[in-house]
C-alpha cells in the first residue's frame, strides 16, 4: 500500500502542493517560536565590556524564595571593600572594581561614565594620549570623540549627577562601546557619581596556574548568603546589563504565548488542508473499498502518502526554522522588548518539537479523514462518497463542547484579572475559543446554509440556489474551507483590538493621573532633589512635586523560606512605587487619600493602594523592599484609590532617591498658577538652567510622548506576532480556497457540457465564496467577541473594546476580498478552454 500511496501523489498535485505549503510554513513558525522559548530559558548574555575578566562578581538582582522569579529593577551596589577581600583570596591574581554612571556631553548625547579601572575588564586599548592620571582628565571612546569633534588635549563639558564640569581629553580608546563610553580617574568617578565606597561589579583574574572555576567557588564561599552572585561564561553579560535578568525572563512567556498560538494555528491549518484534500478523493477511496481493499489497507494508504509528504515538508523546514527564530529575537530586541545583549541559543529540542507537531498533526488529520471511508461498507462506499452523509462526529462534538467550557472559564478569568494583566489570560482564551468554534464549525455552517438558502436563491437566482445546494451537500468540505477564514479574521480582529484596548486603558490611566502643565527634566538624566524647592519658588508656579518611578514589594508578614518544591511560603506583593514630594501633590497629580492624608508623606512613610491596605490600619508598619532590594519598614499614613490594575504606592522622594540607579529626580511636575500662560512659565523656569546645567523645561507633551513610546513598543511586539500568525492563516486561506476550487474541474466540466456558460459557473462560485466568507467571518467574530468582551470589561469597564471601528471594517473587507479573489481566479483558470477540451474530447 505504501508503494501505491507514493504513486498516487503525482495524480493529486493540487492537494500535494497545498498540504506541502501548510506543513512547511507551519513547521518553520513552530520551530522558530520554540527556539525563542529555549533562548529565554537559557537567558544567555555573552559579555562585551567585561569579557576580559573570567569571573565577575555583581549584585544578585533576583528576589530570593519567590515563585514568580521577581527581579529588582534597580542595580544592587556592592561595598567597595569587597574588592580588597577578593583580591586577598588564594589563587586570585587581581580584583578590579567596575563603576558606571549615566552622564551626558554638554554638546552631544547621553554617555556612560566609568572609572578607568573598568577599561581593564574589556578589550579597551588606548589609541592616542594617556590614561587619566589626575582630576579633570578623561579618556573618550574613539568613536565618541569623532562624533563630538574633539581630539586629545582638547576639552569637553560633561554633565553628571546634576553638575557640569570641564574635562581635558587625555587620551582616546577603542573598545566594544567606544561610541558612548567616557573614562575618569577612579576616585573622581566615584565622587562625581555620588557613589563613593560602592562598586557595580568586580572583575576577578586568576593568578598563574589557578583555575577560574576554583576562584569562582572561593568567591561564592566568601560572599556566603549575601545578595551577591558570581558569574562565569555567558552569564557574565548579566553584570553588564541587569535588564537581562529583569527583562530576559519576559522572553519565556512571550515565546510560549507566541509558540502556543502558532502551534494552534498550524494544527488547524494543516488539519483543514489535509482533511479537505483527502475529502476530495472520497470517490477514489470508495472505489478501492468496492474492489476489496480492507479498512486497514485504506488507512495505511492515506497515512503513508501523508507521512511521506510531511517528512519532506518538515525536513526542509529544519533549515529556515532556527533562522526565523533568530530573526524574531532580533526584531524584539530592536523594538526594546528584550535586551539586545541576549544571544540566540536554540538546540535540537525546538526542531524536534516543531517537526513532531507538524508530523503528528498531519498523521492525525490523515487518520481521521481516512477513518470515515474505512468504516464505510463496500456496498455503501460510492453512495457515501457522492452524498457525504457523515458530516459530523460525536467525538468532534464532545471536544468542541469541552473547548467551549474552557473558553468560558478563561473569559471569567480575563474579566477578573487586573487591567494590564488581562491580555495574558485573553491570549490563550482566543486559542481555546478558536478551537471550540473550529470544531463546531460544521454545525454553524450547516445552520447558516439552511438560513441563507432562500435569500441566496432570491438574490442570485438559479446560481444562488445551486450554490446553496452544493454547500448543503458538501458541509464537511465547506467547513474545511471556512476554517482558515475564521482563523485569519478572528485572530486579526481579536489580537488588534486586544492591543488597542490595552493602549486605551493605559492612556486613560495616564490622563487621569497627570494634571501638571509643565515638566522639568535634565539632559544628564536627572536633577538633585533640592531643585524641586527652587522650581516651586519661581513666579507663576502654583505647585511642583518630584516624581521618581520604580517598582517595590510588600513583604509577607511571615518570612519566606527556601524550598525545593513550589511551597516557599507567603509571597511578596509587587506594585508600582513612586517617590514624591507631598507639597503640591494633589494639584500636579490625581492622587487623593481614601484614608489618612497625603500631606503626612515624610520620613519613613508610605501611602498604599486601597486594595493592598484593606487589612491594615493607619499607623501600621509595612515591611517592604525598595527597587534595589533594601528592606524597610514604612509607616502607613494613607491609602490611595486608582484605576484597577494601574494602582501606585507613594513614598517620600527623599526616601526613594538613594535607592535608584541615578540617585536623582528624573522629572519635576509643575502646575501653573491661575492666569499664568504656559509658554511664559516655561520661559521663567528655563532661567534655572544657568545654575542647574542640563535643565530642560517642556510641556506635558513630553510625558505624553514617553507614554506613547512605551505603548508603541508593546504595540510593535503585538503586531509582529499578529503579522506572523495571521499572515500564515491568510496564506492558508488562499491555499485552501485555491485547492477547494481547482479540484472541482470535473464538476465544472459537466456544467459546461450541459450548457452552462462560464459566466453562470463563475456566478455560482461567487455565491459559494460569499457563503464561505460570511460563515468564516461570523465564526471569527464569535472568537473575537468572546475574547474581547471580558478583556474590555477588565481594562475599560465596558463591553466595547477600544480602537477604531475601521479596524473591523478593514479586516472583514480583506477576508471577503481574499476569499472571493482566490476562488474566482482559481475558477477562471479551471474554466479556460472549451467544454470538449475539458472532457478530453477531440473535435
Amino acid at each position: 500500500m505504501i508503494r501505491i500511496a507514493l504513486r498516487t501523489l503525482r495524480f493529486h498535485k493540487g492537494g500535494f502542493i497545498a498540504s506541502f505549503i501548510g506543513l512547511f510554513f507551519g513547521a518553520v513558525i513552530v520551530i522558530g517560536a520554540g527556539g525563542l522559548l529555549e533562548t529565554g530559558i537559557h537567558n544567555a548574555a555573552p559579555p562585551h565590556r567585561l569579557s576580559s575578566a573570567p569571573v565577575v562578581v555583581t549584585g544578585d538582582q533576583r528576589y530570593e524564595y519567590t515563585q514568580q522569579e521577581l527581579v529588582f529593577p534597580e542595580r544592587l551596589h556592592m561595598d567597595g571593600a569587597l574588592t580588597r577581600k577578593i583580591a586577598g583570596l588564594p589563587g586570585v591574581g587581581a580584583a578590579v572594581p567596575d563603576l558606571s554612571f549615566p552622564a551626558a556631553l554638554a554638546k552631544g548625547g547621553k554617555v556612560t561614565g566609568h572609572g578607568w579601572s573598568s577599561a581593564k575588564l574589556s578589550p579597551y586599548k588606548l589609541t592616542g594620549g594617556s590614561a587619566p592620571a589626575a582630576d579633570g582628565q578623561a579618556v573618550l571612546g574613539e568613536t565618541l570623540a569623532q562624533q563630538a569633534g574633539v581630539r586629545t588635549g582638547e576639552s569637553v563639558q560633561l554633565l553628571v549627577h546634576g553638575t557640569r564640569k570641564s574635562y581635558q581629553v587625555s587620551g582616546l580608546a577603542t573598545g566594544p562601546d567606544d561610541g558612548t563610553d567616557v573614562f575618569l580617574r577612579d576616585a573622581e568617578a566615584a565622587a562625581v557619581s555620588g557613589r563613593a565606597g560602592t562598586v557595580d561589579n568586580i572583575g576577578v583574574f586568576p593568578a598563574a596556574g589557578a583555575r577560574s572555576a576554583d576562584i569562582a567557588s572561593a568567591v561564592r564561599d566568601l560572599v556566603g548568603d549575601s545578595p551577591i552572585t558570581v558569574l562565569t561564561g555567558d552569564d557574565r553579560g548579566r553584570a553588564e546589563d541587569p535588564d537581562v535578568v529583569a527583562d530576559g525572563s519576559d522572553l519565556i512567556p512571550l515565546a510560549a504565548a507566541f509558540g502556543g498560538l502558532s502551534a494552534m494555528v498550524t494544527i488547524f491549518v494543516v488539519a483543514s488542508t489535509l482533511g479537505l484534500s483527502i475529502q476530495q478523493r472520497q470517490r477514489e477511496l470508495a472505489l478501492l473499498r468496492t474492489i476489496g481493499t480492507t479498512p486497514g489497507q485504506l488507512r495505511r494508504l492515506v497515512v503513508g502518502e501523508t507521512l511521506f509528504l510531511a517528512i519532506v515538508a518538515t525536513g526542509l523546514a529544519v533549515v529556515p526554522g532556527p533562522r526565523f527564530g533568530h530573526w524574531l529575537l532580533d526584531a524584539f530586541a530592536d523594538a526594546g522588548v528584550v535586551p539586545d545583549s541576549i544571544a540566540f541559543r536554540a538546540g535540537s529540542v525546538p526542531v524536534i518539537v516543531g517537526v513532531g507537531t507538524a508530523l503528528l498533526t498531519a498523521i492525525g488529520a490523515a487518520f481521521i479523514a481516512a477513518q470515515a471511508a474505512a468504516r464505510t461498507r463496500p456496498t455503501e462506499a460510492l453512495a457515501e462518497a457522492t452524498l457525504r452523509r457523515r458530516w459530523f462526529s460525536a467525538f468532534r462534538l464532545v471536544v468542541g463542547l469541552l473547548c467551549l467550557v474552557g473558553g468560558v472559564a478563561l473569559a471569567w478569568g480575563t474579566a477578573g484579572a487586573a487591567g494590564p494583566d488581562a491580555a495574558g489570560v485573553a491570549t490563550p482564551a482566543a486559542m481555546v475559543w478558536a478551537a471550540a468554534f473550529g470544531l463546531l464549525g460544521p454545525v454553524v455552517v450547516r445552520a447558516m446554509v439552511a438560513a441563507l438558502r432562500r435569500p441566496a436563491a432570491k438574490v442570485s437566482g438559479l446560481a444562488g440556489e445551486l450554490a446553496a445546494h452544493n454547500a448543503r451537500a458538501r458541509t464537511g468540505r465547506l467547513a474545511s474551507a471556512v476554517m482558515p477564514v475564521m482563523l485569519a479574521s478572528g485572530l486579526a480582529i481579536g489580537l488588534i483590538y486586544m492591543q488597542t484596548t490595552q493602549s486605551d486603558g493605559a492612556q486613560r490611566a495616564f490622563d487621569e493621573d497627570v494634571r501638571a502643565d509643565v515638566v522639568v527634566t535634565s539632559d544628564s538624566g536627572g536633577l538633585p532633589l533640592d531643585v524641586v524647592d527652587k522650581v516651586r519658588a519661581q513666579p507663576g508656579v502654583a505647585a511642583a512635586t518630584a516624581q521618581i518611578s520604580t517598582t517595590g514589594y510588600i513583604e509577607p508578614d511571615e518570612p519566606m523560606r527556601p524550598s525545593e518544591g513550589e511551597d516557599t511560603g507567603p509571597q511578596p506583593t509587587e506594585l508600582s512605587l513612586r517617590g514624591v514630594t507631598e507639597q503640591g501633590l494633589d494639584r500636579t497629580t490625581a492622587y487623593h487619600a481614601a484614608r489618612g492624608s497625603l500631606s503626612a508623606l515624610e520620613g519613613d512613610s508610605v501611602a498604599l493602594p486601597a486594595a493592598d491596605a484593606k487589612d491594615r490600619a493607619l499607623g501600621d508598619l509595612v515591611p517592604m523592599r525598595l527597587g534595589d532590594g533594601t528592606r524597610v519598614e514604612l509607616k502607613l499614613v494613607a491609602t490611595v484609590e486608582g484605576r484597577r490594575g494601574y494602582e501606585t504606592a507613594l513614598v517620600p522622594a527623599s526616601l526613594l532617591i538613594g535607592h535608584t540607579d541615578g540617585g536623582l529626580v528624573p522629572q519635576i511636575m509643575v502646575r501653573a498658577a491661575a492666569g499664568t500662560d504656559k509658554d511664559r512659565l516655561i520661559s521663567s523656569l528655563s532661567a534655572l538652567a544657568a545654575d542647574q546645567p542640563g535643565l530642560r523645561v517642556s510641556g506635558r507633551e513630553v510625558l505624553e510622548a514617553a507614554q506613547a513610546e512605551a505603548d508603541d513598543t508593546q504595540a510593535w511586539m503585538a503586531y509582529l506576532v499578529l503579522g506572523v500568525v495571521v499572515g500564515y492563516a491568510t496564506l492558508a486561506l488562499i491555499n485552501t480556497q485555491v485547492l477547494a476550487t481547482t479540484e472541482r474541474r470535473k464538476e465544472f466540466m459537466l456544467q459546461r457540457l450541459i450548457g452552462a456558460t462560464r459566466r453562470q459557473v463563475l456566478h455560482m462560485m461567487t455565491v459559494e465564496a460569499s457563503l464561505v466568507a460570511l460563515a468564516g467571518i461570523v465564526l471569527g467574530l464569535l472568537v473575537a467577541g468572546a475574547t474581547l468582551v471580558p478583556l474590555s470589561l477588565s481594562v475599560l469597564g465596558t463591553a466595547l473594546p477600544g480602537g477604531s471601528p475601521w479596524i473591523l471594517a478593514v479586516v472583514v473587507a480583506g477576508a471577503v476580498a481574499l476569499t472571493l479573489a482566490t476562488t474566482l481566479l482559481a475558477s477562471a483558470a479551471v474554466l479556460r478552454g472549451r467544454p470538449g477540451d475539458m472532457a478530453g474530447i477531440k473535435e
